[in-house]
């Protein structure tokens, strides 16, 4: 009984450094663009340009200085760039989570006719990329006069098939449909008790979706270069791609310096949502 005791504490114990080993090589993998794109933004140009290098540099401050000698010379500046993007992705992020979650949850308590046929186009829509239509969406917002407007790049967020699959998903898994029922019956109204009730028990998969969306439309490259033709109007993925173009001597530096400011907001909303995703998780290990 003891040998056999051992046998398998000595095989949990072989199976979690496997796992351990598993889990720290992905993690490596996945910070090791991030790290060097840090790495980058302390280099000189020359320096990037001769290989790849994992010890800092201090040429940031001179990176940073010559981008801010670049930016004279275009019709836009960092700032203003990052100030479009954040009222892009701000209402953009908000407007997909909120009425996603509401779909989701139409499309979970209520039974309709075509229900199913309503779900199975959702999920159709899942599968057909967005370039496909990009023409044809393009010529519709001509025809309303709202090319180079935000309009085009905001309101459309509205409709987020995978939001709406995951949290759906989410609420079969998490949510009892005799909450629901036993909020009727006190009296509460259908907007007030999904607002009240249905998304404070959903915050770590609104979260989830929050992060998953913002650095979806705050990374978003070919819509907004579709849609915007002012420079002022610009994003800051944007501004960053015309630092690299023909106009000017590619500065690797100074790219890698935008490409650094670019990351800095997902960073930060990653951090302040984080919280919401591991108490969800853990309150799943709870119940499970």
């Amino acid at each position: 009984m003891n040998k056999t005791s051992e046998g398998y504490t000595r095989k949990l114990k072989h199976q979690r450094i496997f796992r351990f080993t598993i889990c720290t090589v992905f993690c490596i993998i996945a910070l090791l663009p991030f790290l060097l794109l840090v790495m980058n933004a302390t280099r000189s140009s020359d320096a990037i340009k001769s290989g790849i290098s994992l010890i800092p540099s201090t040429n940031f401050l001179t990176n940073w200085k010559n981008l801010m000698i670049k930016q004279n010379g275009m019709q836009i500046t960092l700032q203003k760039a990052a100030l479009n993007s954040l009222k892009i992705t701000v209402p953009g992020t908000a407007l997909a989570v909120y009425f996603s979650s509401l779909t989701a949850y139409g499309i979970y308590v209520y039974d309709f006719k075509f229900k199913k046929l309503a779900w199975a186009f959702i999920m159709a829509i899942m599968m057909v990329p967005s370039q496909i239509s990009v023409i044809g969406f393009y010529r519709f917002m001509l025809d309303l006069g709202l090319v180079d407007t935000y309009v085009p790049l905001i309101i459309p967020t509205i409709a987020s098939p995978a939001v709406v699959f995951f949290m759906k998903q989410y609420m079969e898994a998490s949510l009892s449909k005799e909450m629901i029922e036993a909020a009727r019956i006190d009296g509460s109204g259908e907007f007030h008790t999904f607002n009240t009730i249905i998304l404070p028990i959903m915050k770590p998969a609104v979260a989830t979706q929050a992060i998953f969306q913002f650095i979806a439309q705050w990374n978003n490259l070919f819509t907004p270069t579709i849609m915007l033709t002012t420079d002022s109007k610009k994003t800051l993925p944007m501004f960053v791609q015309l630092l690299s173009s023909n106009q000017f001597r590619t500065d690797y530096g100074v790219v890698y310096v935008g490409l650094f400011v670019t990351i800095i907001p997902l960073v930060i909303v990653y951090l302040i949502l984080s919280k919401y995703i591991v108490a969800g998780v853990a309150l799943g290990g709870v119940k499970g």
